[in-house]
This record gives structure tokens, sequence and C-alpha cells, in this order.
């Protein structure tokens, strides 16, 4: 069983979880789509300074990021939640330019959940029900909605978890 990222749901509304994330350290790559996978299946199989294997870890996160100043641009990113023992600090450094270790601060997620295939259309519908159900719930969000898939690609489609989640603005 890999390791999952952890957090603790503190409110449920219907089928929409409201969590809380600790700290993570992420290995992401941008502009890649789901391309930047086979560069972060590389870092973490011990392409990286340190020639370290690296645990996978669940989920894996893409999402649509877009910049502010001074980088005024947007990118598909990839990343891998790096095992809860690593730090910026300790994480194995990449070899590929393209692999950045970024640390994530303690952040408040909404998630809705759902089984199956994974695709840009039920991404779309399920990121548009999500953000229905916290409008309804008077939530109000920051960032872009972005997608957790928490299995490998031989597991069957009906078994399969993936997520859309968007983060929660603090009051």
């Amino acid at each position: 069983m890999v390791e999952q990222a952890k957090y603790e749901v503190v409110r449920n509304l219907g089928k929409v979880e409201i969590r809380s994330y600790p700290r993570m350290t992420i290995a992401r790559v941008e502009g890649y789509g789901d391309g930047g996978f086979n560069l972060l299946f590389r870092y973490i199989a011990g392409k990286n300074r340190q020639s370290a294997k690296v645990s996978m870890t669940a989920p894996v996160v893409a999402e649509r990021i877009s910049m502010t100043a001074p980088v005024l641009s947007g990118a598909d990113s990839l990343a891998f939640v790096l095992p809860e023992k690593y730090r910026l600090a300790t994480a194995p450094q990449p070899l590929d330019d393209h692999v950045h270790i970024v640390e994530i601060p303690p952040r408040v997620v909404a998630a809705l959940q759902f089984s199956g295939r994974w695709s840009t259309k039920i991404f779309a519908k399920k990121a548009n029900e999500l953000l229905k159900d916290l409008g309804e719930a008077g939530i109000k969000t920051s960032g872009s909605v972005f997608s957790m898939r928490y299995n490998g690609p031989f597991t069957p489609w009906f078994m399969r978890r993936n997520e859309v989640a968007i983060v929660v603005k603090s009051k």
C-alpha cells in the first residue's frame, strides 16, 4: 500500500469533504500536463543528485497554475506528494531542471471524490459540481480546481479513486 497524503476531515457537505492538510513537500513538473509523469517517475526512481529511490505516494496532483507577478504565465502542472519524512531541505535534489521540489504550506481544501475513469470531460463536470456545492454552502475558494488521482494505471477503472479539489479561503 502506498503512503497517502495525510489530512483531517473538518466538515462534511454532502459528498464534499472540507479537509485540513498539514505542510507537505511535493515534486512538481510544469508545462507537461500528464506527460510530466515520466519525469517525476524518473526522479523518484533515483534520477536525483543523491541517486535515492523515493517511495511512490498518493495522490498524484494535476492542476492548471495561474502564476502571478513577477511571472505572468500559466502552466499545467503534475506533482507527486513526497513521503512525509521529506522536507524542502531533505528531499533528494532533482537532476532534471524540469522537476522542482516545492513546499506547500498547511491549507484547507474542499474535495469531491468519485470513482471510475478520469478524463477532461469528467473533470469539468465534477469541478462544476464541487463549485456549485461550495457556492450553495457559502464557502469561498481560492485558486483553481485541481485533480487528485490515487491509483496506478493498472487499477481497474471501477476501483479507481479520483478527486477534484480547491483551496478554501480562511475567514
